[in-house]
């Protein structure tokens, strides 16, 4: 099969031929029908110091996805074949305390997906089935890829309770753009998203956010008057990992206020402690996603109009990653997905299924779904639920 790797220490991917991986005992095999690139990827292909320190290589690289389930183990219950599915991309030991008491998320022994064992930039991958999740309502394959960042949106988003909060957003990345998307969903009064992209925030725009703010050009405080807030932000998000967005956001929190931390800053750095402890400010990190509390938040957002679609800005098909790659590293972009499903699309039809996605995913009779195919569209929920127009 094709699958793209990290095959030599130095900056670089390569699309290389692999054996398939082989069905373990309690596992899945799925074929791969769409993949996100996500910073960790980036990261890989650079080869920097994290990436050098961190990989035992070869590595078939890439964590987030979405397929069809081809073959099961014998004894794995509730995955059929057929289903579509995403999957967890952190495995967890299931023997540590925090295993053992349902914090899953928690695991001092997590092993990461196109990290730490082969991933999912290939034809096929294996997974523990308790690591799948499966698509029980219909799922457009391009925002099935993505659950795994979607995840770490809502995960940081919900952290705090937001209905008819004030919520501040630093960093229009594709998941702070996602947690803006929550924000919003969920009821908050205003939420304001910063960062110095352009084009990313004319993206944020189009996920109904009460202001994207340029901060290169406009202060939080000038935002702030925009909104006709008098006091400071009641629920902050940070997603940049940027030492200044930081001290920002803890210097226009309201007394009391919440932060839920997702961005990882490269280097140590300072902040006004004094604020936080007179302020009260209380400062939650955030890392992957609950399980599966989060898969089911995520399901259940979408399945109540939730939209990601101004969120995925670029496709290309596997065998142009390297132009992929290229466009999710410009920092301009929203999310960039490589369709695996066997065939490229022109870009006058790049959001259309491919004959061969068609033929495994919609059920063309028109009425009832046999079990092995449940989980896919019929016609009427494909055209009900489904925006081919972008």
């Amino acid at each position: 099969m094709k699958a793209l790797v990290k095959e030599r220490a130095e900056p670089g991917l390569w699309l290389v031929d692999v054996p398939e991986p082989e069905l373990g005992p309690g596992e899945v095999k799925i074929r791969v029908l769409r993949t996100g690139i996500c910073g960790t990827d980036l990261h890989i292909r650079k080869y920097d110091d994290w990436a050098r320190h961190t990989l035992k290589l070869p590595l078939v690289v890439g964590h987030e996805f979405c397929g069809h389930v081809v073959e099961v183990a014998p004894g794995v219950e509730d995955v059929a074949v057929g289903d579509l599915v995403s999957g967890e991309g952190h495995l967890v030991c299931g023997k540590c305390r925090n295993c053992m008491a349902g914090r899953r998320h928690l695991c001092r022994n997590t092993v990461g997906l196109g990290v730490n064992r082969d991933g999912a930039f290939a034809e096929y991958l294996t997974l523990p089935a308790a690591n799948v999740w499966v698509h029980r309502v219909p799922v457009d394959p391009d925002v099935a890829a993505i659950f795994d960042p979607f995840g770490n949106a809502v995960h940081t988003a919900l952290s705090f309770p937001l209905v008819g909060e004030d919520v501040l957003i630093t960093g229009a990345g594709p998941i702070g753009l996602m947690a803006a998307a929550v924000a919003t969903h969920v009821g908050a009064r205003n939420v304001m998203i910063t960062d110095v992209s352009d084009e990313r925030l004319d993206l944020a725009g189009k996920l109904g956010v009460s202001l994207a703010l340029n901060v290169s050009r406009s202060s939080i405080e000038e935002g702030m008057r925009r909104l006709h807030m008098r006091e400071g932000f009641d629920v902050g998000l940070e997603m940049s990992g940027n030492p200044a967005a930081v001290r920002d956001m803890i210097a226009h929190m309201t007394h009391g206020g919440r932060i839920a931390m997702l961005g990882l800053p490269a280097e140590e750095f300072a902040i006004d402690w004094a604020t936080v402890v007179t302020s009260m400010i209380t400062i939650k990190g955030v890392y992957g996603r609950e399980m599966f509390e989060t898969w089911y938040n995520m399901s259940v957002l979408l399945e109540k109009g939730l939209d990601l679609s101004p969120v995925i800005t670029d496709r290309y098909d596997y065998r142009d990653f390297d132009a992929a790659f290229d466009t999710a590293a410009s920092g301009r972009t929203g999310k960039v997905i490589l369709d695996w499903s066997g065939g490229a699309r022109p870009e006058s039809a790049r959001n259309e299924p491919t004959e061969a996605e068609a033929a495994a995913t919609m059920d063309r009779s028109g009425g009832a779904r046999p079990e092995s195919a449940r989980n896919e569209p019929t016609e009427a929920e494909a055209a009900a639920t489904m925006d081919r127009s972008a």
